[in-house]
């Protein structure tokens, strides 16, 4: 009996060592496969799509391309497997992919008819023209379109995962909001909640696991070497293509002589011949071994495979090198240019014009950044404003909508925060009183005169150089001249430059631990981040106005309220951690004491880190807590609920 007739969609395929064409029946019904020539018609084999259970393909970054069908039947125990590996010599993946994406619908369309739901007007499943368009659609669809769709980045467990697994800090942060969520919210619930926040890093690393290696100069990657005078090499199926690609030469005579020699014979004597240091751009030297076989394609061509579009790209005359020959006429002026840049064989600097040989058939398959192919010919605005001298124009005229903040330290400033000492100081003082003294200070009057007629600033501001106590009883009143006022002075300089270092040059770790250890700052750090997740999600619950999601909320507050509880465990912990440093220390003191009989000055003040360090660090978040609370209550009490 004659086999089925298969559709337009075939694959060539090797099974169990034997080269045939894999495909797919008209009736869509089953997966076939015959040998090559009339005499296997036999030896097909058929596999009825209904039967198959599983179907399994070798990674993108495989050499080889391998496709698993598992066939379970009916009075079946166990699958039996079928393994077809793909061997076109121009597009393998391409085919596999094919079969595989219409198998994939063949199969969802035949479980969708199995179950036992009436369908209106007769629908059943879908035909097989639906098939193979929605296998198309999804395959070209697969790639960057799930990418911009953030329902499915929120649910890719795979990439979460990946994620997580190349961001230790991400990790910790989502088992920590896991851990420490309301009981009441189940997992799904939160992987949404948490992942939502989260789609463009997401995103963003799908991008970049998808990113694929670009072609490169391949036969300065292939490293053959001499072992006990026999060649080894490792070269695989993706080299060989790209050495095709870039060199249709060696693909020519990979033509003409494979037949008559063998695949491993001919790589060896390629990569060392001839032929094989000239494609390199290295010189070709008497002492190298002859081989007859590729030493008569030496001067053939190596840019037949050129692209058209670059040959005919159209180069602006203002950068055309070329152009400078046809627009002298024959004559040329000035010195000689350099032998690289003379026109000639590649002979004379193999090097420099294989590499641009090379380079221009990479970036051939390039796509352009900057520049439209289906554009007209010509200079476009964008090329002349590239090409302009942009010194010699004027500086444009700004177009802008100017906004003139005052103030700007009331939006990081506490609600209730109170003044400083010295704004509550100046506060207190009359204008017209400041006025009055500063005009006596400077009064040419009070000035004592020097020898040559000039006035003593220093007894104008009360510089008193024969003092050498500025805290005499009777100098109770500060004076702008004072060595107290000097000193103060001073002492705010150095402040402000040592605070502008520190935001220019950072600080060490220890510093930057505000004395804290290394342990309670990770703790401190954790906290931290998953108290922001929480209220990350109070918000978006909060400003939502659901009145469905009123239980959610409610959860999310009471997770809050235990949010600051583990900021004050944090806080004791790191006041106990300063206690027991400041105990060791008295302790060392008071042995140094008996050991020597010296008394050690030591101030426990100068003991960084405890309760209060924690508290300032978290300063931002308490209060951010508490508005929200307090948010929360007041929309409580304005619906007339008791938030108690």
């Amino acid at each position: 009996m004659a086999p089925p007739p298969a559709l337009a969609i075939k694959a060539s395929a090797a099974y169990k060592k034997k080269d045939g064409a894999l495909s797919i029946t008209s009736d869509q019904k089953a997966l076939q496969w015959l040998p090559l020539g009339a005499q296997g018609l036999g030896k097909a084999v058929t596999i009825a799509v209904a039967n198959i259970t599983n179907l399994q393909q070798t990674p993108e970054s495989a050499a080889k391309v391998m496709l698993k069908v598992f066939d379970k039947s009916p009075d079946a125990a166990e699958p039996v497997t079928h393994l077809f590996h793909f061997n076109s010599p121009s597009n393998p993946r391409g085919e596999a992919n094919s079969v595989k994406d219409v198998l994939t619908s063949l199969i969802t369309a035949t479980k969708a008819n199995d179950v036992g739901v009436g369908k209106a007007n007769g629908a059943g499943g879908a035909s097989a023209a639906m098939a193979i368009a929605s296998a198309v659609a999804s395959k070209q669809g697969s790639g960057s379109a799930r990418w911009y769709d953030d329902n499915a980045l929120k649910v890719d467990i795979e990439l979460q995962q990946s994620l997580m697994k190349k961001d230790p800090a991400l990790h910790r942060t989502y088992m920590e909001a896991r851990r420490t969520k309301p009981d009441s919210t189940s997992d799904s619930q939160f992987n949404s909640q948490f992942w939502s926040t989260r789609t463009s890093v997401l995103r963003a690393h799908a991008v970049d696991i998808n990113q694929k290696k670009g072609a490169y100069n391949v036969l300065s990657a292939v490293k053959p070497r001499q072992v006990g005078g026999e060649l080894k090499m490792n070269i695989s199926a993706e080299q060989v293509q790209l050495i095709f690609s870039q060199h249709p030469l060696v693909k020519r005579v990979y033509d003409e002589n494979v037949p008559k020699l063998n695949e491993t014979e001919f790589w060896s004597r390629f990569f060392l011949s001839r032929l094989f240091k000239k494609l390199k751009g290295e010189r070709v030297s008497e002492e190298d071994g002859t081989d007859p076989t590729f030493d008569r394609y030496l001067d053939a061509s190596n840019d037949t495979s050129l692209s058209p579009t670059l040959l005919g790209l159209h180069i602006p005359n203002t950068i055309n090198l070329e152009g400078n020959e046809e627009n002298q006429g024959g004559m040329s002026r000035g010195n000689r240019a350099d032998f690289t840049m003379r026109p000639g064989s590649a002979a004379k600097v193999p090097i420099v014009r294989t590499l641009n040989s090379l380079s221009e058939k990479l970036m051939a398959h390039v796509a352009p950044s900057d520049i439209d192919p289906a554009a007209p010919i010509g200079m476009d605005e964008e090329t002349f404003n590239a090409l302009a001298l942009r010194d010699l124009q004027g500086d444009p005229e700004e177009n802008r909508i100017m906004l003139n903040i005052k103030e700007q330290s009331r939006f990081f400033a506490n609600e209730k925060s109170t003044a400083s000492a010295e704004s509550a100081l100046y506060s207190k003082q009359v204008p017209s009183q400041v006025q009055s003294a500063l005009r006596a200070d400077i009064d040419s009057t009070g000035m004592g005169d020097h020898a040559g007629g000039a006035f003593d600033l220093g007894s104008a501001i009360g510089v008193l150089e024969e003092s050498d106590s500025e805290e005499e009883e009777g100098e109770k009143q500060p004076h702008v001249g004072s060595k107290a006022s000097i000193a103060q002075a001073q002492k705010q300089i150095l402040e402000g430059i040592k605070a502008r270092r520190m935001e220019i040059d950072g600080s060490d770790a220890q510093s930057s631990l505000c004395g804290l250890s290394q342990k309670i700052f990770d703790r401190l750090t954790l906290t931290h981040a998953t108290t922001t997740e929480f209220l990350h999600h109070f918000w978006v619950i909060f400003l939502s106005g659901d009145a469905d999601r009123a239980g959610e909320l409610e959860r999310v507050v009471e997770t809050l309220e235990r949010a600051m509880d583990r900021i004050n465990s944090v806080a004791a912990d790191a006041e106990k951690e300063k206690e027991e440093v400041i105990l060791k220390q008295k302790q060392h003191i008071r042995d140094v004491w008996e050991k020597t009989g010296k008394k050690t000055h030591w101030n426990s003040n100068s003991v960084g880190g405890g309760e209060k360090i924690v508290k300032e660090m978290m300063e931002p978040t308490i209060r951010t807590l508490q508005t929200a609370t307090r948010e929360y209550r007041k929309a409580l009490s304005a619906e007339g609920i008791d938030a108690s």
